[in-house]
């Protein structure tokens, strides 16, 4: 085998066990509403590997052009309840009347598996998901300004005109806890604010910490071997 393929096959060899024995990173993701998340999240979904997303359980009706199990799991404030009670949220709440929960198996399976996941929650989700899951990365999407949060919501045409009054009324305290997470992205341009988030997620991955194994593998190849004879 040439020096170069040799190379090869030993960085490949060490890239493989990482992959498998490293535990994820649960990434968290929390605007007012209206302020992009899902949008920039759907985006960093098409374009990053070995990165998954927890679809939220809700009681509110579905949005035209929404799909049940992809965007959110649509269920019965009876059957939420009764989720709830059986302890199968990793984290739920009450938002503008409407009930908002992350499954707790699927998080753990993910992380388990080596994958980084993203969830999608608001600033009381998030802060009961930090105390729960101490290394967990939080990213919170600050909208430009209030005009353009108002202009968002009012093209969606999804909102009953009281449900509406109420995000914007939500919305100028929830802004206020930006200073609650590690990151902050101002969504004022899609390709710019996605391709932060998504160094963001990359950045992570990088520290040392993540990173052990596979050094100690890079490391384990420096050692001098014993000359053939």
């Amino acid at each position: 085998m040439s020096s170069e393929a040799n190379t090869k096959a030993q960085s490949e060899e060490a890239v493989a066990p990482f992959e498998k024995s490293a535990r994820g990173r649960l990434i968290v993701v929390s605007s007012p509403s209206g302020g992009g998340k899902g949008t920039l999240i759907r985006r960093v979904l098409q374009e990053m590997p070995n990165l998954g997303y927890s679809v939220s359980y809700t009681t509110r009706r579905e949005r035209l052009g929404e799909v049940d199990g992809r965007d959110y799991f649509f269920v019965s404030p009876e059957t939420f309840k009764a989720m709830e009670r059986r302890g199968e949220f990793l984290e739920w709440a009450n938002v503008h009347g409407k009930l908002y929960g992350t499954a707790r198996a699927q998080v753990e399976q993910e992380l388990a598996g080596g994958r980084d996941i993203l969830i999608e929650v608001d600033v009381q989700g998030a802060r009961s998901v930090r105390r729960l899951i101490l290394d967990a990365v939080s990213i919170f999407i600050l909208p430009p300004s209030f005009d353009v949060l108002c202009a968002r919501l009012t093209a969606r045409g999804s909102e009953h005109p009281d449900d509406l009054t109420l995000r914007l009324s939500n919305a100028r305290s929830e802004v206020e806890h930006y200073r609650e997470f590690d990151y902050v992205v101002i969504n004022d341009d899609l390709e710019r604010a996605a391709g932060q988030l998504a160094a963001i997620i990359h950045a992570e991955r990088a520290r040392r910490e993540r990173q052990e194994y596979l050094a100690s593998r890079v490391l384990a190849t420096f050692q001098p071997t014993e000359p053939s004879t």
